[in-house]
């Protein structure tokens, strides 16, 4: 009785659906055929904006958006395939000849129909799940047969077909041993093909193996761990021994594991907190940061609401909790974020980037913010690909600047870019209702995780202490500290150890275009205590070469 399952009893065609339904799982549908346009039943697309009546009480008709899957008559759509039936063509107490339809659709296309419709019933569950086409002759002749039993009639000759060929019959081996080393019991051979037969397999014993044929309406068979399940099913898993005891090794932690890990300990450890924020964001914050060639990946879905673009960056969001948190009184923070930005390239391709994105308020001076900023990447990176990776941070072009950024800086890891930093633009940072300055970071890390933790390389303590030398130079605002750098490394001055940046002025003293840039220079020898003479050489060299390549003027 279909009443014992929960359905409500309509009349004795639709009954016989429900029971097919039910005892093979296979949705079906009877069409009043007098109904149909044009004595033709066609599967196709819906047109944007077609309308379709669903068959129920109290239904209320709806626009197709176009793309759905349909069966139509001649003019029309009769029903949404593997969703749900339409009223124009419902069987009723005056129905004299009826078409009997069985079919299996794509899970996706019924599930998409499904959700965008608002509409649901027994058979869009069923086919959501998938439905194997070998399965439906025997559910339709079965629902004639039951038809014939219950309303009489006479069945008309032949059938039509349409669709892709069948799928061959599936073939999975399972291997004995392996059986009674998954389940830790000693199940005879004889059991397991008996189990398997029971289940329709068709078990045939080949040498060490059992071959099954998969029955079509096991989907969810597809490897030899599935079959051994299927056995154990039959078996009972109260006859499957528990052991008192259990061996564990315990696992080294995965890179990728151990790095992330690592990575956000030594930023919380710089002061930052960490955030998880959602990746759908306005198109209002997320309009500043698309870089050329980029556009906007949307979601289509009206739960969205006001956010239906997936961000081009985490920084929007980072900015969107920073105004939060000043709504809240906080008057200074440090927020980080490991998350994914998105968009589309012209060519329609996905771009999906994985960072570790920083936001820091700039309480002091834009030049301290940003040195900050660099020195929290770098000993970020520094920490994931060691000290003796070569470290090399240059100055963006205006040119090739992030459009959401005032000032820009990369990091190169062996040549290649791992992070970017900079000032953000105010307007930018307006759109947020933030005021004052406030500088972000951008880090690819990814390619890091795989050989953490890196190589540590040690090296001897010197015999000898060091000495230090200070120096600065009045250069033009269009020198960089990598210039310097450069120039430094290039001279190979006696007794060199290290370059340190110490700090850079800019005032009345320097001139209008030009600043201050006070650098220290640390000597060492292994078999003595340098003096400060023995460096005087070298600084000479070093204050000649800055004056004739970067038009320096020496400070007393």
């Amino acid at each position: 009785d279909l009443r014992a399952i929960g359905q409500i009893p309509r009349n004795n065609l639709v009954d016989c659906t429900n029971f097919v339904l039910f005892e093979f799982g296979q949705p079906t549908h009877v069409f009043d055929l007098d109904l149909l346009h044009g004595a033709r039943v066609q599967v196709r697309r819906a047109q944007k904006g077609e309308r379709f009546l669903p068959i129920g009480d109290g239904a209320q008709e709806v626009t197709l958006a176009g793309g759905e899957l349909l069966i139509a008559d001649a003019d029309r759509a009769v029903a949404i395939a593997g969703v749900k039936g339409g009223a124009l063509t419902a069987v009723t107490a005056n129905t004299i000849n009826i078409l009997v339809e069985a079919a299996t659709f794509d899970p996706a296309a019924v599930r998409a129909a499904s959700r965008s419709l608002k509409i649901s019933s027994d058979s869009s569950y069923r086919f959501e799940r998938g439905v194997h086409p070998a399965d439906i002759d025997a559910a339709a002749e079965r629902l004639v047969s039951l038809i014939l039993e219950t309303a009489g009639g006479t069945l008309c000759d032949g059938v039509v077909e349409a669709g892709a060929p069948l799928p061959a019959v599936r073939r999975v081996s399972v291997r004995p041993t392996r059986v009674r080393a998954i389940l830790g019991t000693d199940i005879p051979l004889e059991e397991i093909v008996r189990a398997l037969a029971t289940l329709g397999f068709s078990p045939v014993v080949r040498g060490d193996s059992v071959d099954c044929s998969v029955p079509a309406r096991r989907l969810d068979v597809e490897r030899e761990i599935d079959v051994i399940e299927e056995i154990c099913r039959i078996h009972g898993l109260d006859r499957i021994p528990l052991k008192e005891t259990l061996a564990v090794r315990v696992a080294p932690v995965e890179p990728q594991v151990a790095a992330p890990r690592a990575a956000k300990g030594l930023l919380v450890g710089l002061g930052c907190m960490e955030c998880i924020t959602h990746s759908l964001i306005s198109e209002r914050h997320a309009a500043p940061f698309f870089r050329t060639g980029c556009i906007p990946l949307r979601v289509s879905d009206e739960r969205a609401g006001g956010t239906p673009v997936l961000r081009p960056s985490v920084i929007p969001s980072l900015l969107e909790v920073r105004r939060r948190n000043a709504d809240a009184g906080i008057v200074q923070l440090r927020v980080f974020e490991f998350a994914g930005a998105f968009s589309l390239n012209a060519d329609g391709s996905h771009n999906e980037r994985s960072l570790v994105t920083l936001l820091s308020d700039a309480p002091s001076d834009a030049d301290g913010a940003m040195r900050w900023m660099r020195g929290a990447c770098e000993r970020t990176v520094r920490l994931l690909a060691g000290n003796h990776a070569a470290l090399q941070v240059s100055a963006v072009t205006e040119a090739s600047r992030a459009p959401w950024y005032s000032h820009e800086a990369v990091l190169n890891v062996d040549g290649k870019a791992v992070a970017t930093w900079g000032i953000l633009n105010p307007a930018v940072t307006a759109l947020f209702g933030l005021e004052g300055t406030f500088t972000a970071a951008e880090l690819l890390l990814r390619p890091l995780y795989a050989n953490f933790p890196p190589e540590v390389r040690a090296q001897a303590l010197p015999s000898f202490p060091s000495i230090e030398r200070d120096l600065s130079a009045i250069l033009p605002e269009t020198a960089t500290w990598s210039s310097i750098e450069a120039l430094v490394h290039g001279l190979t001055l006696p007794h060199f150890e290290s370059l340190a940046f110490v700090g850079t002025y800019r005032g009345k003293q320097t001139g209008a275009g030009r600043k201050s840039v006070t650098m220290r220079l640390t000597f060492g020898a292994p078999d003595r205590t340098l003096k400060r003479e023995d460096a005087e050489a070298a600084m000479q060299a070093l204050a000649a070469a800055l004056q004739s390549q970067l038009a320096a003027e020496i400070r007393a």
